[in-house]
């Protein structure tokens, strides 16, 4: 079961769909410290792909789960819940409302259900996964995933060494699929009453495929390959690590490798960022007590304003 924790107000939604303007006008209207929900946005260094909030918006409130990890190190959903139960309960001890933010949902879904504990990374499981793909291939991997875990096979592509070799490795220390760990028996993902979701949602999928393309034109203007090519200047880094694997990091690195013509980045990372945020409505559909307010609105912030207005009056 899910720890029971004070109380809280999620604000989700799929990306460029105005989640910080959103919790901005929030906390304007309210004593509230940001947590930040957002699986990219714990890596230092890695601000313009990310659409990172600026030094000014970070400076205007308390943000939390933001610039907490080296691009070098993982950051999984198990350890979000240790963080977010802490900073909730640190939060409501100060006087102020915790507004968890962001489009993670797996994270979202971990805090509302809880998660077992995952067996940790093991450095000899790897390996030995490894040395069988490099015979094998990636793809043999997968279809032996498929045998143990159809449901976690399913949903990851035959060419996605990262996350199959991490499923693989769960099952050999556990014995049990990593699906036993990401989708409990229960409802999917759906808040308890003590954290009421409100969802950013548009109803004209192509505003937000517009605002998409928007924003990455704006993210290649700020330097985005540049950002990219420090990182690279790193020496440590690969692009099997789930940070180099973000939207846009990945096809950055892809031109960068020499694997993709330059000329066709915009339109690969546009791709890419429309198809997170396909799978992030889709997590949030399965959510059936979410309060929806279309992110493409005239009057969206202030519907956003009056859905917490009427949650803060119904507990006063």
């Amino acid at each position: 079961m899910a720890k029971a924790l004070p109380f809280h107000i999620n604000l989700a939604g799929p990306t460029a769909a105005g989640k910080t303007a959103a919790a901005l006008a929030i906390a304007q209207a309210h004593a509230c410290e940001i947590i930040s929900v957002d699986s990219a946005l714990v890596y230092r260094g890695m601000d313009i792909g990310t659409a990172k909030p600026n030094a000014a918006e970070l400076a205007a409130l308390p943000h939390h789960l933001i610039n907490i990890r080296d691009p070098l190190q993982a950051y999984s959903a198990a350890e979000f819940v240790t963080d977010a139960q802490a900073l909730i309960l640190e939060i409501t001890a100060r006087g102020k409302l915790p507004l968890l933010v962001g489009g993670t949902m797996l994270y979202f879904k971990a805090l509302a259900e809880g998660i077992d504990p995952m067996p940790a990374a093991n450095a000899e499981v790897r390996a030995q996964i490894e040395l069988e793909a490099q015979r094998l291939g990636w793809p043999a991997m997968h279809a032996q995933l498929a045998q143990i875990d159809p449901a976690t096979a399913t949903r990851l592509a035959p060419a996605d060494s990262q996350r199959i070799q991490r499923a693989l490795e769960v099952y050999r220390l556990s014995g049990l699929p990593l699906s036993h760990f990401h989708a409990r028996a229960n409802a999917v993902g759906e808040p308890g009453p003590g954290a009421p979701l409100i969802a950013l949602e548009p109803q004209d999928r192509a505003w937000l495929h517009a605002r998409i393309a928007q924003r990455f034109d704006l993210m290649l203007e700020q330097g985005l390959l540049e950002e990219v090519k420090t990182l690279r200047a790193r020496g440590d880094l690969h692009p099997d690590l789930p940070s180099m694997r973000c939207v846009g990091y990945r096809q950055v690195w892809e031109v960068l490798d020499g694997q993709s013509p330059q000329a066709e980045l915009r339109d690969k990372g546009i791709f890419a960022t429309r198809q997170l945020a396909k799978r992030q409505i889709t997590w949030l559909r399965s959510m059936p007590a979410r309060q929806v307010v279309a992110c493409d609105a005239p009057d969206a912030l202030a519907q956003v304003l009056r859905a917490v207005r009427e949650v803060l009056e119904a507990r006063a």
